[in-house]
């Protein structure tokens, strides 16, 4: 969930090296006794888990240890996490911070899915609640509030933010927004995850000569380090499904799997009623790019401060880990559980055609207002920022159009 501010979004063409980091890597001057204190816990948990399993990890566990684990985690332990500068101790920024009128232009093809009867929305996560405060606010002026407004959210911190993010924003709705630790068995209406699945935790695995390896992290001499181990026929398997012309890649290439991603999209679809769609928001690419030759090195990125790292292991719990989503297969996944990609396209072209060029139009009386909003959807519309390495995806139970996916059809791709 995290997006490089400096330098026009998230990197291109990101890699990782397989480098050891060691448990008190530089650390920043900004960092408090506390947020340290909490690192440095974290940081013997995980190696008690590496000692447990016999002193080595699969890189996934160590990533949903360094993101979630209760209380120590980066996602888990309370702490500015999103924002538009380093300096208010943020670590990134997304788009829905820049501007409401993301949520404003988002609010069209969910206010269709409700008005076909849909009673409520799900968000996955929820970051600070500016999502959720200026859609609800932008249903209302459309005449389609859902009934409830449920956010799943993880971090106690970030539902105390959301809490008051609603209530500073839209608080005559806030009675319809409720938190919910886990997801409901049948979901009746719209689900959205903005910057969700690049969070979740994945596998990395090495193209050997004699087939594929999985790079995990080991505890050594006071270090967490890369160490790989031959895969196991499960994420063998996986591997040679996923990725294109496997068996031609060069030895030492190194990539990322999703099987947490996968499982999360089949237990939502299979959730979904007839009538419901989910939205998924993220950056990434179709298997063919994911998978090029030439990003032999993933999209493995730490973030921090506003700023893309590949010292991957350094400080657990105070910096970001994210991978890009590779959206075939979610697609994969949706279809495998009995859904159907309804649209895939690019954030810019989604955001066009939901009409946000024309809701920007709209503040043009105000030229304090407009001009920030006018640099903040040039953000989210540019091929040089967010526009194209972002991309939309909207699944369903049975075939349909939503406003969003009109201009531009990508789902060959896919």
């Amino acid at each position: 969930m995290a997006l490089q501010q400096a330098g026009g979004g998230a990197c291109l063409e990101c890699g990782m090296r397989a480098a050891s980091s060691p448990l008190a890597a530089i650390l920043e001057p900004q960092d408090a006794p506390e947020a340290l204190a909490t690192s440095a816990r974290l940081t013997a948990a995980i190696r008690a888990e590496i000692d447990r399993a016999g002193g080595w990890t699969p890189f996934s566990r160590f990533m949903e240890l360094a993101l979630y684990a209760p209380g120590l985690g980066y996602y888990s332990a309370g702490a500015a996490k999103i924002g538009r500068h380093p300096d208010s101790g943020s670590d990134f920024v997304t788009a829905p911070e820049m501007t409401p009128l993301f949520a404003r232009a988002l609010a069209r093809p969910v206010a269709e899915v409700l008005a076909e009867g849909g009673t409520s929305i799900l968000e996955l996560g929820g970051g600070s609640g500016r999502l959720a405060a200026d859609l609800l606010l932008e249903l209302e002026a459309l005449g389609q509030l859902p009934e409830r407004y449920r956010l799943l959210e993880v971090s106690a911190d970030f539902r105390q933010r959301q809490a008051a993010t609603l209530q500073r924003l839209a608080p005559h709705l806030a009675d319809r927004v409720e938190w919910v630790d886990a997801l409901p068995d049948r979901l009746d209406g719209v689900v959205l995850g903005n910057e969700v699945l690049d969070a979740l935790p994945a596998e990395l695995v090495v193209r050997e000569a004699g087939g594929w390896s999985t790079r995990g992290v080991e505890s050594f001499d006071g270090r967490f380090r890369f160490a790989d181990r031959p895969s196991s026929e499960e994420i063998t398997g996986l591997a040679d499904a996923t990725i294109p012309e496997a068996a031609s890649l060069p030895t030492g290439y190194l990539t990322e799997l999703h099987p947490a991603m996968r499982g999360l999209v089949r237990t939502i679809v299979e959730r979904l009623s007839a009538a419901s769609v989910m939205f998924l928001i993220d950056y990434g690419f179709p298997a063919s790019e994911y998978y090029h030759r030439q990003r032999a090195g993933g999209t493995l990125m730490a973030h921090r401060r506003h700023r893309a790292s590949l010292d991957i292991l350094a400080n657990p719990g105070l910096q970001d880990l994210t991978t890009h989503v590779d959206f075939s297969a979610v697609a994969a996944a949706a279809r495998d559980a009995g859904g159907t990609t309804i649209g895939y396209t690019s954030q810019a072209s989604f955001l066009i055609d939901c009409g946000i060029a024309d809701l920007l139009l709209g503040n043009a009386i105000d030229p304090a207002a407009w001009a920030p909003q006018a640099a903040a959807l040039q953000m989210l519309v540019s091929e040089a920022e967010m526009g194209e390495l972002f991309k939309v995806i909207g699944i369903a139970r049975r075939p349909r159009s939503l406003t969003g996916f009109a201009r531009s059809d990508r789902r060959g791709a896919l």
